[in-house]
């Protein structure tokens, strides 16, 4: 698979926007997505399979440190590597950003995630309870220095 890996537009938003919900994740909605693309302090990145989006990722910057807000792969894409492909993306515009740390929150039943998020490193930090429509989501850390 040929992936490229590029900034997020509104106008990627404006083409996915149909098939947010169901074919990427119901987490995130076009309006919060659409409010964290225009902020300053947030970076998104998107997955092209030639001219389809594939996937998405973003970030949000706080101070010297980024909060990953989403990782999502199409439903059909998954299990494929893209979203290995998207954080490897992630990471390295932290480090380009001299960022010394990245966090996240993570569904405790996501364990696809979690082994992701391992493999590069991550650590768990603690528990939010009821974080995901009555699950606990698992608050994870990696320093980038």
């Amino acid at each position: 698979m040929n992936i490229i890996i590029e900034e997020m537009s509104l106008n990627d938003l404006e083409n996915i926007k149909n098939i947010l919900t169901s074919e990427f994740d119901d987490f995130w909605n076009y309006d919060i997505l659409k409010e964290e693309l225009e902020s300053e302090n947030s970076r998104y990145i998107i997955a092209k399979l030639g001219n389809e989006i594939i996937g998405f990722a973003g970030i949000k910057i706080i101070l010297d440190s980024a909060d990953i807000m989403n990782i999502v792969t199409k439903k059909n894409y998954r299990n494929q590597g893209i979203g290995t492909l998207l954080l490897q993306n992630l990471i390295s515009i932290c480090k380009k950003s001299n960022l010394t740390s990245i966090s996240l929150e993570v569904n405790e039943k996501n364990l696809h995630a979690i082994h992701l998020y391992k493999k590069f490193g991550f650590k768990n930090m603690g528990i939010r309870k009821n974080y995901y429509k009555n699950q606990n989501g698992i608050i994870m850390f990696l320093g980038t220095e």
